[in-house]
């Protein structure tokens, strides 16, 4: 069966840049805390009229003009987000009827910062299978409505952002060779936004006790994440038959360059195998691979040929990665 491809990318960030310093003025932090426990230098805030379908449709037009595909060509699209527009109706909806993507169908799927992975998985399925010609995924997310911005231990860590994909049938370039899918439910208490669904609704007392904002437990998630990481560069390995030290292109979501360099030392890979760029977007979940794809790409990290393996970990919790041959 022929495999399903990456025709394009597209990425869209909201002008507005905060950097450290600016967050020195708002909250008990300073810049060199930041960079030397994360990495992170400056993040991007959403302009207030901007919600997550907006940066999403941005995206995802970027990636079809670049294809040379109309919107009317979509026959589904994918939003990989954990801060939608609303819990109803669903996000991919209102991209839909922004891009005029008539013909396509139109979901939300929730897996965090692995949520792009499970979307082009998703694609893949729908293109091998003879469902689709031309899926659209995109990760979208606006975090920054979402945080607490004096909690230090989380304001301090993500950004706004939108990274997109065009997949299509495969044309021998930038082939979605396998995929690696895991969770692991028992932790996801770890890193969520505990009120606002169904389990606890909104009140006056969610309100009152910030339980609408993103919760995370910054120690376990980050054990978490140096484990699973190390499974899912492994795993990349052994499916591809070769050695985790010859993986070419390693694109991460970014996360922390702390766990980064953990695996480094473990595994006994180099930093010249994994696309860096945490330092100008902090942690965009869901569109941190598409992002950092296409900007891999454009900076000639990846090259055609290349082998590239995409990393993801997240809340719920959610692991895995997307082995391509670009």
């Amino acid at each position: 069966m022929a495999k399903a491809s990456i025709i394009s990318t597209g990425k869209y960030l909201p002008k507005r840049i905060v950097t450290n310093r600016d967050l020195e003025k708002i909250v008990d932090t300073n810049d060199e805390w930041i960079v030397t426990r994360t990495g992170i230098r400056e993040r991007r805030i959403a302009a207030e009229d901007e919600s997550t379908s907006d940066l999403a449709a941005k995206a995802i037009a970027a990636a079809l003009e670049k294809a040379g595909i109309k919107a009317e060509e979509l026959d589904m699209i994918i939003v990989a987000t954990f801060t939608p527009d609303a819990y109803l109706a669903s996000t991919a909806c209102v991209v839909q009827r922004t891009l005029g993507a008539k013909n396509a169908g139109a979901v939300d799927i929730a897996a965090a910062c692995t949520g792009f992975v499970y979307g082009l998985s998703m694609a893949s399925a729908y293109i091998q299978s003879g469902m689709a010609k031309y899926v659209a995924v995109v990760g979208a997310e606006l975090i920054t409505r979402f945080l607490d911005w004096q909690d230090r231990s989380t304001c301090v860590l993500f950004g706004d952002g939108a990274g997109a994909a065009i997949v299509g049938p495969g044309n021998g370039r930038h082939e979605l060779v396998d995929f690696v899918l895991c969770a692991d439910g028992t932790g996801w208490e770890l890193l969520s936004i505990p009120a606002g669904g169904s389990r606890k609704p909104p009140s006056r007392e969610t309100v009152d006790n910030k339980e609408h904002y993103l919760k995370m437990a910054g120690r376990e998630i980050f054990k978490f994440a140096v484990s699973k990481l190390e499974v899912l560069l492994q795993e990349t390995a052994r499916l591809c038959d070769m050695d985790v030290k010859d993986i070419e292109c390693i694109v991460p979501h970014q996360v922390n360059n702390r766990i980064f360099q953990s695996c480094i030392e473990r595994l006994g890979l180099r930093w010249e195998q994994f696309f860096i760029n945490l330092d100008k977007y902090g942690n965009t979940s869901a569109a941190s691979i598409p992002i950092a794809l296409e900007e891999a790409v454009e900076q000639g990290f990846v090259k055609d040929g290349s082998l590239v393996t995409t990393p993801g970990l997240g809340a719920g919790l959610t692991y895995g990665t997307a082995i391509i041959r670009w």
